[in-house]
C-alpha cells in the first residue's frame, strides 16, 4: 500500500464474530503485504506498535477469542491507535446474519468459543451482544452474509491491494447524545436544519422515508449546506486516493441519529454512488 505522506505504515485492526470470515480476512491481507498477527493479547499490542520497525501494513486479527478480550480493552486500543496523528487507523468489521453465523457453525461441527459446554446459539447471541460496542466503532463494516471464501477475498483485495483498486466510501449518521463516533475521517453538525421531530406525524419516523426527507430538505439552508459537503468530498477524493488511502469515512450528527443525518447520509450516499463510486451505508442509532 503507498504511503506518500511520511507517516507510519497503516494499520488495518480486523475484527467480529467468530464465523464472519476474520481469519480469511487476515490471510488475504497477509497475501497483499501486510504483516498479519492474529490473536494477540490486548496487552501486548501497544508495545507491538511502539516497536514495529517494519515499513509494512500491519493486519491485526482481534476477536472474542483474545485471551484478556473485554470490548472496553479492544475500544481503548482502538482509542489509542485513532489518537495517534502520524498513524493511520482503519477498523474492519466484518459480520454476518445470525442465522448464518450458526449455519456455519453446524457445518464445521465446531464448539462456539463464547459457548464450549452450551449450543452454538447461546454462544453466538453472546458474542454478538458482547461485539455489538466495537461494531459501532468500526470505519468499515464487511456483511459477510451472502460471499463465499473466495467472494470474501476479492473484496479484500478490492479494499486494500496497494493498486488497482478504487476508494471506498463509508457514509453514516449518528446521535451527539451517544457521542462522536471514533475513527471518521469528515463529521459534519447538521442539527441547525428544520428538527422533523417536533412534527408529530413525523415523530416515529426516520430520515430513509420520502416525508421526513422533504421536510429536512424544506430547510431554505439544506441545499446549500448539502451541495458544499459533496462539492468538498468530490475533492478530497483523489487527494485520498493519492495518500494511499483505503477508504474515506463521512459522518451526519443530529441530536437523535434519526431524521437529519440519516437524510443527509442517504443523500450523500446517493449522489456519490450514482457517480460510480463505492460507497457503503450505516446508520448507528438505527441498527442499535
Amino acid at each position: 500500500m503507498p504511503n506518500h505522506s511520511g507517516k507510519a505504515p497503516p494499520i488495518v485492526l480486523v475484527t467480529g464474530p467468530s464465523g464472519a470470515g476474520r481469519t480469511t480476512a487476515i490471510n488475504v491481507l497477509e497475501d497483499l503485504g501486510f504483516e498479519a498477527i492474529d490473536n494477540l493479547p490486548l496487552r501486548l499490542l501497544s508495545g507491538l506498535v511502539e516497536a514495529a520497525g517494519s515499513q509494512r501494513p500491519m493486519a491485526l486479527g482481534l476477536d472474542s477469542r483474545n485471551r484478556d478480550f473485554s470490548p472496553d480493552a479492544l475500544l481503548e486500543v482502538i482509542e489509542m491507535l485513532a489518537s495517534r496523528e502520524e498513524m493511520e487507523l482503519t477498523v474492519l468489521y466484518l459480520e454476518a446474519r445470525r442465522d448464518v453465523l450458526l449455519r456455519r457453525y453446524s457445518e464445521t461441527r465446531r464448539r462456539h468459543p463464547m459457548a464450549p459446554a452450551e449450543t452454538p446459539e447461546v454462544g453466538v447471541a453472546r458474542e454478538l451482544r458482547l461485539m455489538e460496542p466495537i461494531r459501532e466503532q468500526a470505519s468499515l463494516l464487511l456483511d459477510t452474509s451472502e460471499m463465499n471464501v473466495h467472494q470474501l477475498k476479492a473484496e479484500i483485495e478490492h479494499l486494500f491491494a496497494p493498486t488497482g483498486r478504487s476508494l471506498a466510501i463509508s457514509v453514516q449518521s449518528f446521535s451527539y447524545k451517544r457521542g462522536v463516533p471514533r475513527t471518521v475521517d469528515l463529521i459534519f453538525d447538521c442539527r441547525f436544519l428544520n428538527n422533523p421531530y417536533w412534527q408529530e406525524d413525523l415523530r416515529q419516523l426516520d430520515g430513509r422515508s420520502e416525508a421526513v426527507q422533504e421536510h429536512v430538505k424544506g430547510d431554505a439552508r439544506y441545499d446549500g449546506f448539502f451541495e458544499r459537503v459533496l462539492d468538498l468530498t468530490r475533492f478530497l477524493l483523489p487527494a485520498y486516493r493519492d495518500e494511499g488511502k483505503a477508504h474515506l469515512s463521512v459522518a451526519f450528527g443530529c441530536t437523535g441519529g434519526q431524521h437529519r443525518s440519516v437524510t443527509l447520509a442517504e443523500s450523500l450516499a446517493k449522489a456519490l454512488a450514482e457517480e460510480g463510486q463505492q460507497v457503503s451505508i450505516r446508520h448507528r442509532e438505527l441498527q442499535s
